[in-house]
């Protein structure tokens, strides 16, 4: 994960990293790969598989990977009689998480993407707070302007019992969509969010992602499963990250990610872990110690927010259970 104090670039001064320019090199877009052969989509909407130009592939090794979303440059392999990629643009927001299987190192789901839709279900499987403040807080740390979407309303009992899951994280600030891909509801304000803007669309298993946007965006025929029921649990149908121009014209891209079982952070610092807790912020500075923690220090104004309930007590549990993880991984605690 890149943090909200650093960011990785490739190249300088905007300039993709790379070399050689001849007459065929066109500008283009990963929409699809996870290994040597990559899908990608040109200025003029051509779709192409290329492979890293070999000079390119020693200049990026031991850096991070390439990723969907990647604005690279094209060209002719006139011997391979195909595409190869010469170079790779600068990013200038990817959505990472921690490898997931207790890995060490950082994977980038997409790259350049300018917000993420987080999406949970109300029920089928039923939703875990913690699990979605880890969410939002990975958003948080990559600079990503976030929507919550709870999925599935037409399974709760009314809007009241909508608006207890959505209602704190309303109060912390976040965009939060009431959406049923079954009955429509908060299609068309999330269909305006879309337009103009690449998008990634994160969340668990089985939440509904595929159907949401192929509710959103009919033409874009994406694979759905049932949830099974054994386990409450849904079955992976995206399998790796892809790249999808939103159809009919509209204007913008949508990033369908794999259901993630495993969430972990990295690269956050704990001292700037406060900083991903919007709800958090206003108080920040005004603690009696500068390197306040808010966790057991004395004269804590984010503690002092949480006894008068200006702060969610659930949301403060899961800072403080985020807040020992990155302690545990950082040297000096």
């Amino acid at each position: 994960m890149t943090t909200r104090r650093s960011r990785d670039h490739r190249g300088d001064s905007g300039e993709a990293s790379g070399h050689g320019h001849g007459v065929s090199e066109r500008s283009a877009i990963v929409v699809e790969g996870t290994g040597g052969v990559w899908r990608v989509r040109d200025a003029v909407g051509e779709t192409h598989e290329a492979a890293l130009a070999g000079r390119l592939k020693q200049e990026v090794r031991g850096a991070l990977k390439l990723a969907v979303g990647d604005h690279v440059t094209i060209d002719r392999d006139e011997r391979e009689s195909g595409w190869r990629i010469t170079a790779i643009a600068p990013r200038t927001g990817v959505l990472a998480r921690r490898e997931p299987g207790g890995r060490y190192g950082e994977r980038i789901l997409a790259a350049n993407v300018d917000q993420v839709l987080i999406v949970f279900a109300y029920r089928k499987p039923e939703p875990h707070r913690r699990m979605i403040d880890r969410f939002l807080v990975i958003a948080e740390a990559n600079d990503l302007r976030v929507h919550l979407v709870l999925n599935k309303v037409d399974l709760c009992d009314g809007a009241a019992e909508a608006e207890v899951l959505a209602a704190p994280y309303r109060a912390a600030g976040y965009p939060v969509h009431c959406a049923s891909a079954k009955r429509g509801d908060g299609l068309d304000d999330l269909r305006r969010e879309l337009h103009g803007r690449v998008t990634a669309v994160t969340g668990p298993s089985g939440v509904g992602k595929s159907s949401l946007l192929n509710t959103l965006h009919p033409a874009l025929g994406l694979r759905t499963q049932e949830i099974s029921a054994s386990v409450n649990k849904g079955r992976h149908t995206t399998v790796g990250a892809k790249l999808i121009p939103l159809p009919d014209g509209d204007e913008g891209y949508l990033v369908d990610t794999p259901g993630l079982r495993e969430v972990g952070m990295w690269g956050l610092p704990a001292e700037s872990l406060d900083q991903c807790f919007p709800e958090f912020r206003p108080y920040l500075g005004e603690c009696r110690f500068q390197d306040c923690q808010h966790d057991t220090e004395p004269g804590c104004a984010v503690q002092r927010a949480l006894a008068t309930g200006t702060i969610d007590a659930e949301r403060y549990e899961s800072y403080v259970k985020l807040l020992g993880e990155l302690r545990a991984e950082s040297p000096g605690w």
